[in-house]
């Protein structure tokens, strides 16, 4: 009863924020977004008869508190669906940064689920597989069916589940990740989003981002599907920093690249600028223009790293697994 699966975090295009239901973390509202890779979390799951507890390992570090409680939620709905009681082992690790908005939560909760649905036994789809993971992080239901995957609202888990939407734009897409370090808070602002007086307005609107989001998609226009993901970036910031905490998680650097984007973008360069909770920023562009669009912020004195669309989340082979 082991298994190891990989799953690859998401970048929101038009993001979720506010959850109706927190123990189910049910949102508010539909949300869109795409997987990026190589970047990855691996994560190894084992049900095991003689342990007395639940051991959870991140990064090589023993999860406590509401970290623990989190995965908890995903593997008791397993124990649950499965009809199991044994206690689990659980390790995973990231290979790219983490808690500083490049969507690691996704990542880690959507391999977990998948790694502990195989453990389990359960013989369940992407999309099933996908309202478990919701569990532990809304946005892991995305990195689980991965690519530009459509996450829906809902009461329950046959509503509230995650389908990939088919685009052209997954070949062409480049994404450099701008590295600023500066921890966040993601759970506290999703907690507080509603109590915003901008949460009425975001909600207003969103249901015509995601009909235009998904029909940019299909139709493969670049230019229209990103300039949508960055305008849904500041109005997820303006929510955000209205909140009772007055969050602000952008940084001098971030303005940096948000200044070169538009200043390539001028001179005729497809690229535009994308945040979700927290300072990195990603950078959207076309194969073609990656390598200029990632020296110019290189020069800024910035980190970075180029990914591309990455897949659904997936069971590895028995020699992957991580213990």
């Amino acid at each position: 009863m082991k298994a190891t699966a990989k799953a690859h975090p998401i970048q929101g295009l038009v993001k979720y924020h506010g959850m109706r239901n927190e123990e189910l973390r049910l949102p508010y509202h539909d949300s869109i977004s795409v997987c990026t890779a190589p970047s990855h979390t691996k994560t190894t799951a084992e049900f095991d008869p003689d342990l007395s507890v639940d051991r959870y390992v991140v990064d090589g570090e023993e999860v406590e508190g509401r970290g623990a409680e989190r995965i908890e939620n995903v593997v008791d709905h397993v124990r649950d669906l499965a009809g199991i009681d044994h206690r689990v082992r659980f390790r995973s690790e990231n290979d790219f940064p983490t808690n500083i908005g490049f969507g690691s939560s996704s990542s880690g909760f959507a391999a977990a689920a998948v790694a502990v649905v195989g453990a389990a036994g359960l013989d369940l789809t992407l999309p099933e597989i996908s309202a478990i993971a919701r569990r532990g992080s809304s946005s892991a239901a995305r990195a689980v069916t991965g690519a530009f995957s459509h996450l829906r609202t809902g009461l329950d888990d046959v509503d509230c589940r995650s389908e990939r939407i088919e685009t052209g734009l997954e070949a062409d897409l480049r994404i450099v990740a701008a590295e600023i370090p500066a921890f966040k808070h993601t759970e506290e602002a999703h907690k507080e989003a509603a109590e915003s007086h901008m949460f009425e307005a975001r909600m207003a609107h969103i249901h015509e981002q995601i009909a235009t989001m998904r029909n940019a998609l299909r139709e493969e226009d670049f230019d229209r599907a990103f300039e949508l993901a960055e305008h849904d970036s500041l109005s997820l910031a303006a929510t955000t920093m209205t909140g009772p905490a007055g969050w602000v998680y952008w940084k001098p650097e971030t303005l940096s690249v948000f200044e070169i984007v538009r200043t390539l973008r001028d001179e005729g360069v497809p690229v535009y600028f994308s945040t979700d909770t927290g300072a990195s920023v990603y950078v959207n562009t076309t194969a073609a223009h990656v390598d200029h669009v990632e020296a110019e912020i290189a020069d800024l004195g910035i980190g970075t790293r180029v990914w591309e669309v990455g897949g659904p989340a997936e069971i590895l082979d028995e020699d992957d697994a991580l213990f």
